[in-house]
C-alpha cells in the first residue's frame, strides 16, 4: 500500500547476477543513509541466477524492509531502465518525489560519510545538478571517474593509441591525465557512484532507455548542462568500485575480452542523438581510421596483444558504415 513519505534520498541500485555484491553492500549503506527519510530500492533485472530471491532473502532476515524494497524487473532492460524503474516505483509508493537520487552500482562498497559529503555539497551548490564521487580500488587507488565529452578530436586519438600525440593534446582526451584533488566541474561522471537533483528528473526527463548499457551517464550529464545544470565531481565521497563485476569489461582487462555489441550500440546511439547523421560518419571515419594505422604501427613493432580481441573487426562490423546488415 502507498504511504506518504517525504524521502531525501532515494538510493536505486540496478543488480544483474551480483547478489552477493548487493548484500555486502547493504550493511554499510544502510549505516549512512537516515532511516526516517531516506530509502534503498533494488531493481534486480531478471538475473538468471536467482539472484532476486537471495537478495530479498537477506534484507528480510536482516530487518531490512522498513527502508528497503526489492523488485523483479520484468525484463533485463538494462542500467536506464532499472534505474528509471526504481524512481517510478518510488514515486508510486511514497506519492512524493524524492529530493535526490543515488545511482549506485551493486559492485561497490562505501567509506566513511560518502552520502553524507554528497549531499552537503549539493546543499552548498544549488546547480549542481550530478554530482559524481571519488572511485577507488581495494588499495585507495583512484579510477577514473570523471571525464570529458566525446568529440571527434578525442575519437582521433582514442583510435590513434601514441603516447606523444595524447601528451601534446591531452586536453580533447576523454579521459584526463590527472585525477583532480578538489572538487571540480566536468563533462560527465561515471554512473557507478552518481548523486542527481531530482529538479534535473523534473526538467530533462528520465535516462533514455534506447541505451541497454554504457553512454547513457554520457548523455544524461550532455542533457542536463545543455538545461543549464553543472556536473561536479566530488573526491571527498570515495566509494570502492569493484569494476566490471556486472559486464566483464574492465580497463586494461590482460584478458583483453570482446567488447560486447550492446557497447557499439550505445556509441553509435549517442552521436546520432546528439550530433547527427554526418558527425556519425565522421566520429567512425575518425576513430576506425586511426585505429587501423594503430594496428600497422604495432605489426610494424611486432606488438601482438595490447587491444581488445577483435576490436578492429567489430568497430568496423558496428559502424554506422556497416551496422545496417543486422536488418538482413
Amino acid at each position: 500500500m502507498s504511504q506518504i513519505l517525504d524521502v531525501r534520498t532515494l538510493v536505486s541500485i540496478v543488480n544483474y547476477c551480483t547478489a552477493e555484491h548487493v548484500c555486502n553492500l547493504l550493511p554499510r549503506l544502510i549505516e549512512q543513509i537516515d532511516i526516517d527519510c531516506d530509502r534503498i530500492i533494488i531493481v534486480d533485472n531478471m538475473s538468471p541466477d536467482g539472484s532476486y530471491a537471495k537478495i530479498k532473502s537477506f534484507v528480510s532476515e536482516s530487518q531490512y524492509d522498513q527502508y528497503v524494497l526489492v523488485i523483479l524487473a520484468e525484463r533485463n532492460g538494462g542500467f536506464s531502465y532499472g534505474n528509471n524503474l526504481a524512481i517510478k516505483e518510488a514515486k508510486d509508493k511514497f506519492m512524493n518525489s524524492p529530493e535526490y537520487v543515488w545511482l549506485l552500482n551493486p559492485d561497490t562498497s562505501l567509506l566513511d560519510d560518502a552520502l553524507t559529503n554528497l549531499l552537503n555539497f549539493a546543499e552548498e551548490h544549488s546547480r549542481a545538478g550530478i554530482i559524481g564521487s571519488r572511485l577507488e580500488d581495494e588499495a585507495g587507488r583512484p579510477q577514473r571517474s570523471s571525464f570529458r565529452f566525446h568529440s571527434l578530436k578525442s575519437e582521433l586519438l582514442s583510435g590513434l593509441r601514441l603516447g606523444i600525440t595524447d601528451k601534446l593534446f591531452h586536453r580533447y582526451l576523454v579521459s584526463s591525465k590527472d585525477i583532480p584533488s578538489q572538487p571540480e566541474v566536468v563533462d560527465w561522471l561515471a554512473g557507478a557512484s552518481m548523486f542527481i537533483r531530482y529538479s534535473i528528473i523534473d526538467d530533462i526527463g528520465l535516462m533514455d532507455e534506447n541505451y541497454f548499457l554504457y553512454y547513457e551517464e554520457t548523455d544524461y550529464c550532455l542533457q542536463a548542462q545543455r538545461s543549464g545544470w553543472q556536473c561536479w565531481y566530488v573526491p571527498s565521497s570515495r566509494v570502492i568500485h569493484y569494476v566490471g563485476q556486472s559486464t566483464g569489461i574492465v580497463s586494461g582487462d590482460s584478458l583483453r575480452r570482446r567488447r560486447p555489441k550492446y557497447w557499439f550500440q550505445s556509441r553509435q546511439y549517442y552521436f546520432l542523438k546528439n550530433y547527427g547523421f554526418f558527425y556519425t560518419i565522421l566520429a567512425d571515419l575518425s576513430w576506425g581510421v586511426m585505429f587501423t594505422i594503430h594496428k600497422v604501427l604495432d605489426m610494424i613493432r611486432l606488438r601482438f596483444k595490447n587491444d581488445t580481441k577483435y576490436l578492429w573487426l567489430d568497430f568496423w562490423r558496428n559502424s554506422i558504415f556497416f551496422s545496417w546488415l543486422d536488418r538482413f
